[in-house]
């Protein structure tokens, strides 16, 4: 048995607090010192960890929150709540030893009982069935085998699995709270934690705070601090217009902002009272993925013009003014330990080669708007994205996207932002062509699980292929890093090369401005989404 330990860098969240709305200079930060404003692009879905799925939601969850394990600068993994663990030989036991001084914030004993409570609740029917089924699908059994110890049993050996217990999904919730939430699956201050923030109120639509949790003293061991976080309370204040998070900023009513618009970047920076910093995302890269169960995209061909018809540089360009990494796969260069960087300039930009295979496909005919028509029907494709996961001016992407295949090769492409309901409305009905999708895993494997095997819970591709199917297998049950990165450069081969069943477009990236009064800003090391606001401090 292999026994393996660490410490941890508090994987986190960014951060802000309730203060004075007065203009003020963004550089001085609060007079207290001890609170913090930060202004977010996107309000959380959901405040329960194990419902999580927006990235940006990313920044609240892990200030509640801790996991059993973290992840280092060089990918590797350290102690949190759980203090070291051992594997068995066959890679189907994990024994965990947990801490014994960790209470959640309702009180509560942190334990083995506790952490086996979590996992059941994971795999409950009905209550996350993509956590379920796939990062959780080798799950077998949690024994508590003493009060501070919790065996672990997996159907098959699982590459993943430590990835997973790392997450915000496995963020450790109070089985009392669990238990009494009035609503679960939507969290909030009676969904409660170990974290370093407790979270005492919610206004939709307009801000989320927290206060500081005093007892707190189980921080990873390299973290910049030990004992309670330093700001005594953050609120995070919801503007979701790029312009108004940026004025916010430089009249003081805010010290910290995300999703820094590529507009005001050259400003910001050009601003002596303000610091940017900026970090790509692991994960999949912000890609259309094209729906390959109808037509027109059953056709690869048509698939492959639609690429050749967007000039990914010139409209990227457009849209973020050169401040945007673009993509080459649908595993993004944030993700160094799995990126095929073979993929890079191998495909698209060619509107000759567009117009030549949609000419093949039989897409001959134009209307009088000068799209292609076969059949009397025009060559139509629809995306329908939901509101509170549209970030990073994607909404103007697909605006620019639209453009440039109109004019390239005559297709007609007709991005919609709706509210979730009707776009859960069409991909059950299958009313789309093109679904747009990034993921922040901090393992690229588990986007790839997610989303390429058939039957997959975002393989909205409906995309099968069993040898693709047989590889993904094969990389989660092995955990040689180097086989790992063999099988999944043949993956995005198979997907970008040969099977052209997507376009990538531009690797995700966290952009953070704040006041040069405020410290301790940083970035998770794998993730580079913005780290806990465990360390962050305010005041000259």
């Amino acid at each position: 048995m292999k026994a393996q330990r660490g410490v941890l860098a508090l994987a986190g969240v960014l951060t802000l607090a309730a203060c004075g709305t007065g203009a003020a200079d963004p550089a001085s930060g609060d007079a207290g010192g001890d609170s913090l404003v930060w202004a977010i692009e996107t309000q959380p879905i959901t405040f329960n960890p194990q419902q999580w799925g927006q990235n940006k939601a990313r920044l609240l969850v892990r200030n509640q929150f801790d996991a059993l394990v973290a992840r280092d600068r060089d990918g590797g993994f350290l102690p949190w709540l759980a203090t070291s663990w051992e594997i068995s030989g066959d890679g189907l036991t994990y024994t965990f030893q947990l801490r014994k001084d960790v209470t959640f914030h309702d009180g509560e004993k942190f334990d083995a009982a506790s952490v086996k409570a979590n996992l059941d609740q994971l795999v409950a029917p009905g209550y996350n069935p993509a956590v379920a089924g796939i990062q959780l699908r080798n799950y077998s059994s949690a024994e508590v085998t003493a009060p501070h110890t919790l065996k672990i049993t997996l159907k098959a050996p699982d590459a993943l699995f430590l990835d997973f217990l790392s997450s915000p999904y496995a963020g450790q919730v109070s089985p009392r709270s669990l238990r009494n939430a009035k609503d679960l699956k939507a969290g909030g201050p009676d969904l409660v934690g170990t974290g370093p923030f407790i979270l005492d109120r919610f206004v939709p639509g307009q801000e989320v705070h927290y206060r500081r949790n005093p007892a707190y003293n189980w921080a990873p061991p390299n973290a910049a601090h030990q004992g309670p976080a330093y700001l005594a309370e953050i609120t995070y204040r919801f503007l979701p217009e790029a312009a108004v998070r940026v004025g916010a900023l430089t009249s003081g009513q805010v010290q910290v902002i995300e999703g820094v618009p590529a507009t005001e970047l050259g400003l910001l920076r050009a601003d002596p009272r303000v610091k940017v910093e900026t970090s790509l995302n692991s994960g999949s890269a912000f890609s259309y993925y094209f729906n390959v169960s109808h037509p027109p995209f059953d056709d690869k061909r048509v698939r492959e013009a639609f690429r050749d018809a967007v000039d990914v540089d010139t409209v990227l360009d457009s849209v973020y003014q050169g401040t945007a990494k673009r993509a080459w796969s649908i595993v993004g260069q944030g993700s160094p330990w799995f990126y095929d960087a073979s993929l890079e300039n191998t495909y698209g930009g060619d509107a000759q080669r567009a117009n030549r295979l949609l000419d093949e496909a039989g897409w001959r005919e134009r209307d009088a708007e000068g799209f292609r028509v076969k059949d009397g029907r025009r060559l139509t494709v629809r995306s329908v994205e939901s509101a509170p996961y549209v970030r990073d001016r994607r909404d103007i992407l697909a605006q620019a996207v639209q453009a440039a295949v109109k004019q390239s090769a005559g297709i007609d492409f007709q991005p919609k932002v709706t509210d979730q309901g009707t776009q859960q409305k069409a991909l059950q009905d299958d009313r789309y062509e093109v679904f747009q999708n990034s993921r922040g895993d901090t393992d690229a494997g588990a986007a790839l699980n997610l989303i390429l095997p058939k039957g997959a819970a975002i393989n909205r591709t409906h995309f099968g292929n069993a040898g693709l199917d047989k590889l993904l297998a094969e990389a989660s049950a092995t955990s040689d890093q180097a086989r790992r990165k063999e099988i999944y450069a043949e993956v995005q081969r198979t997907v970008v090369a040969d099977e052209a069943l997507l376009l990538p477009l531009y690797v995700p990236a966290d952009q953070i401005a704040y006041g040069t009064g405020v410290t301790g800003i940083t970035f998770e090391p794998v993730s580079g989404t913005p780290n806990s606001a465990y360390d962050v401090r305010t005041g000259k």
